[in-house]
């Protein structure tokens, strides 16, 4: 089996993409009306863990386009070595 950065970056970048799927119908599915601060239904520490769910995945697409970007830079080099 054979892993290069580009298969592992679009791994990370579609565990990215469901992680803040899920969080995003996590935080969609809270009971917080449109014209209030909160509802006496609503916990605080029930967003808490979505909300960084999402950071999570915005720092796992960063690292995945990192990786992209490094991976080409690579090819760049190597192509001008043998050019």
């Amino acid at each position: 089996m054979n892993i290069t950065p580009t298969s592992s970056a679009v791994n990370l970048i579609s565990t990215a993409q469901h992680k803040s799927a899920d969080a995003a119908q996590v935080i969609a599915k809270l009971p917080i009306q449109n014209d209030e601060v909160g509802s006496s239904e609503f916990i605080s520490s029930d967003i808490i863990k979505p909300v960084l769910s999402l950071k999570e995945a915005e720092l796992e697409t960063s690292a995945a386009v990192k990786l992209l970007e490094a991976d080409k830079e690579t090819i760049g080099s190597l192509l001008d070595i043998k050019g």
